[in-house]
């Protein structure tokens, strides 16, 4: 249930702290006192769209905070596995919205996208108004109500996982299945595409192999003269080679005189060795090829100018070239291989075809089951809400194959004697759609429903004995479910076990709207101006205590 609700800098309110009871709550005010406002409020908690527009005027950010306590076990432990413990099934759920247009949700002060907030506040409280009522006329609203109350979740997961299985293999054979004309041009496509590569014979890591010599070929001449000049330095006659060796006889001419000579001309040894290796090594730097280098960089030219065409057209590096070239020859042994896959994947889809039928006529007969008991609930409900004429039926009828199953699901209504069975559109009024939607949703959340319920201006179209009625219905749907109710009928808000009035003011120069609980005198009060007229009469307040059934 909801517990608390803390609403700061929402349009007209500046701070409204406020709790809650369990049972059946009113919510009344004059018209433009913020009872929309409130509404708005809790709506963003739900997850629904923010807008700048709502926060108070001069205020940089607005915030909606509300706390839930004795949750059910099903949820504590639905919230448990999205990794939110609720031991003490207690939980903080809290909204800001930025001037900016941005905005930041917390449960139990851990930040969570919107899609979570929407998932766990679905859970936790519910809000039926108007916009409930048009939604009565769609068939999709109907399977969405239908599916409410059956809980066919386990279901509808095995034949989804079936149903986009063969969606997908339907997709294949589609491919497969083109006009011959259009099999015929792809073949040739796929067929040059390959032939345009393979011509090249690429090899993974030739481009740079290519560049590399082509950079070493222009610089070719450079190449021979500097390292045929670090030759003749190291290994000519009057080079660095002959020089050391010389260095190093002398030096062993002092070997049997002084101490270390040896030693030294060992080093001297080491490093003609070394002179003789490095010389040979860079004369080896020589190109002594016969071959022009002009032509021999002509064709490395010519063959990168050929990589960089393929490239073009079929990748960014050889690796993309040769997996484009791999996947076009898959797709060409597709085609070719055609009729034998296609009858491969027809047994497949057959076969998927079957399991999903067979799936679905387990969803249908749920739903049909289903629906034999809310027609009959709800039939009841509306009885008692002064449509003692009413025929109420849920049509299921069949249809192909789709996402929810191969049902079409729409609510029929006759609201008088001998008139036929039709869909809402063409008969619902105003008052009889706020009806139908109460019956429903007090079936459903009897079923299993959010532990907090709110309806807003449900007895909008009604009046008199039947507002009573659906205030006696309300009383009774919070048997189960704590239901909150923003109302301007006298008749319903007698009947509640809390009265809050809201209120708008002006303080310091500004509008500003407020929310409290009211005792039983304040009630009197309340109930008796919403009765009519312009000043609160004795008989008004007599009305109102007979209706609250208070003695004089």
């Amino acid at each position: 249930m909801l517990r608390s609700l803390h609403i700061e800098n929402i349009a007209v309110i500046r701070r409204v702290d406020i709790d809650f009871s369990q049972g059946f709550s009113v919510i009344t005010g004059e018209t433009g006192a913020g009872k929309s406002i409130m509404i708005d409020s809790i709506n963003l908690l739900l997850g629904n769209r923010s807008s700048r527009e709502l926060i108070r005027s001069g205020e940089s950010m607005a915030t909606v905070s509300a706390v839930f306590e004795e949750l059910s076990p099903a949820v504590c432990q639905a919230l448990a596995e999205m990794g939110f413990p609720c031991e003490d099934a207690t939980l903080m759920l809290q909204r800001t919205v930025y001037a900016d247009g941005k905005s930041k949700t917390r449960i139990d002060g851990q930040t969570v996208t919107q899609s979570v907030q929407r998932e766990i506040a679905r859970m936790l409280i519910s809000i039926h108004g108007q916009s409930d009522h048009q939604r009565l006329l769609q068939k999709s609203a109907h399977a969405e109500l239908l599916d409410a109350y059956a809980h066919p979740e386990e279901e509808l997961a095995a034949y989804r996982k079936v149903y986009q299985s063969l969606k997908e293999v339907r997709k294949k054979l589609a491919s497969i299945a083109l006009d011959e004309a259009e099999k015929l041009r792809m073949r040739e496509i796929l067929q040059f595409q390959i032939s345009d590569i393979d011509a090249m014979k690429l090899k993974d890591g030739e481009e740079e192999t290519l560049t590399r010599e082509r950079d070493r070929l222009c610089s070719l001449e450079r190449i021979n003269r500097q390292s045929e000049l670090a030759y003749r330095l190291l290994a000519s006659e009057k080079g660095a080679h002959t020089l050391v060796n010389r260095a190093e006889s002398a030096l062993r001419t002092l070997g049997d005189v002084v101490e270390g000579a040896e030693a030294l001309a060992d080093r001297l040894s080491a490093v003609a060795s070394e002179l003789e290796d490095v010389a040979e090594s860079a004369v080896a730097f020589v190109d002594d090829d016969r071959e022009d280098p002009t032509a021999r960089i002509d064709r490395i030219e010519g063959r990168l100018e050929g990589i960089s065409k393929l490239k073009r057209k079929y990748g960014a590096a050889i690796a993309d070239i040769l997996a484009f070239r791999e996947r076009a020859r898959e797709k060409l042994d597709e085609l070719d291989s055609g009729e034998e896959r296609a009858e491969l994947l027809t047994k497949e889809a057959e076969r998927l075809t079957a399991e999903a039928e067979r799936l679905a006529t387990i969803l249908t007969e749920k739903r049909r089951q289903a629906a034999a008991s809310v027609t009959k609930e709800v039939t009841e409900a509306l009885t008692f809400l002064d449509m003692p004429r009413v025929r109420f039926e849920i049509a299921i009828t069949p249809v192909p194959l789709g996402e929810n199953g191969a049902d079409e699901i729409e609510f029929l209504i006759a609201t008088n004697a001998g008139e036929p069975l039709q869909p809402m559109i063409r008969i619902a009024s105003g008052g009889e759609l706020s009806r139908i939607m109460l019956a429903l949703r007090s079936v459903i959340n009897d079923r299993d429903g959010a532990g907090t319920v709110i309806f807003d201006e449900i007895d909008t179209g009604v009046s008199g004995k039947t507002s009573r009625k659906i205030g006696i219905k309300l009383k009774e749907s919070a048997k189960s479910a704590q239901v909150l109710c923003v109302t301007h009928s006298a008749q319903i808000a007698s009947l509640a076990d809390t009265h809050y009035l809201i209120t708008k003011q002006e303080r310091d120069g500004r509008a500003e709207t407020s929310l409290e609980e009211l005792c039983e005198e304040a009630r009197v009060e309340e109930i008796a101006r919403i009765l009519g007229g312009l000043t609160v009469t004795d008989t008004q307040r007599s009305a109102a205590r007979e209706m609250m059934g208070l003695s004089e």
